[in-house]
């Protein structure tokens, strides 16, 4: 695979904690998995650990939500569900679709749907699999749920795969054969582990993962997501920049903005 530099002329992703990140794509402002509640326990077994970069309020209107799954706090809290009532669309799963809403919509795997860009044209969001845990999707969703990915194309626009929690480098692969070469890929990594579930194993990609699914995608630029804030989190960025630097890759590495 040749080495292919960041693009430094690419849209700006802004990093806000744990899985939420923020981005316009053809005229549009997506939102990734909200989550901005203060730091503390979340009953029965997560504790957030630092605040948000930025409030809802800090963040102008939303166009689209792109939910990964609704069902965990870590990736919708009490605040996310509160910001969803003021977005005109909330893209998630399934079962999510049915929970959440008239506004939000549930798209199962490869399922797109089109829209409309202000300039004229559209964007297509397309679900992508996604499995929350080790091992067949038929024995992780009955204990951690459904979760789904996305895939943003447009014309004229950049390629872009949010992977939402994810810990299947399979998927990664069924998605690559249909969208490789990517241009930006927003990974969620962080390594999360349970003693109690899967035996303590990762529930979502881990730094050496991610390293290897932005070779299978072969992403020009990865921004990672989803590898601080909570205390589930087991490797964060010291360990995704040592991982990515192993795998020759430390160039794609992109951390978006804070501010």
């Amino acid at each position: 695979m040749s080495s292919l530099p960041v693009a430094t002329d690419q849209f700006p992703v802004r990093v806000l904690g744990g899985p939420t990140a923020l981005f316009e794509y053809g005229g549009l402002r997506f939102l990734t998995d909200p989550t901005f509640d203060g730091p503390g326990d979340y009953p029965p077994v997560l504790t957030k650990t630092a605040p948000p970069a930025a409030t809802p309020a800090d963040l102008g209107p939303i166009d689209v939500v792109l939910l990964s799954h609704d069902e965990h706090p870590d990736n919708l809290d009490g605040s996310g569900r509160a910001l969803l009532a003021g977005v005109p669309l909330t893209l998630t799963t399934p079962g999510g679709g049915q929970r959440l809403g008239e506004r939000a919509k549930g798209l199962a795997d490869w399922e797109s749907i089109e829209l409309n860009r202000p300039d004229g044209g559209s964007v297509t969001v397309t679900a992508v699999p996604a499995i929350h845990g080790p091992g067949p999707r038929d024995v992780v969703e009955p204990v951690l749920g459904q979760v789904v990915g996305f895939v943003l194309t447009g014309e004229g626009l950049p390629s872009v795969y949010v992977s939402g929690d994810n810990a299947s480098l399979d998927a990664v692969k069924e998605i690559a054969s249909r969208f490789a070469p990517l241009d930006t890929a927003l990974l969620f990594a962080g390594a999360p582990r349970f003693a109690v579930l899967f035996d303590g194993q990762c529930i979502v990609l881990d730094s050496a993962q991610a390293a290897e699914a932005t070779r299978l995608l072969d992403a020009r630029r990865v921004v990672p997501v989803h590898y601080d804030s909570w205390a589930h989190f087991t490797e964060g960025r010291d360990e995704l920049e040592a991982a990515f630097t192993a795998a020759g890759l430390a160039d794609r590495l992109d951390w978006g903005q804070r501010t």
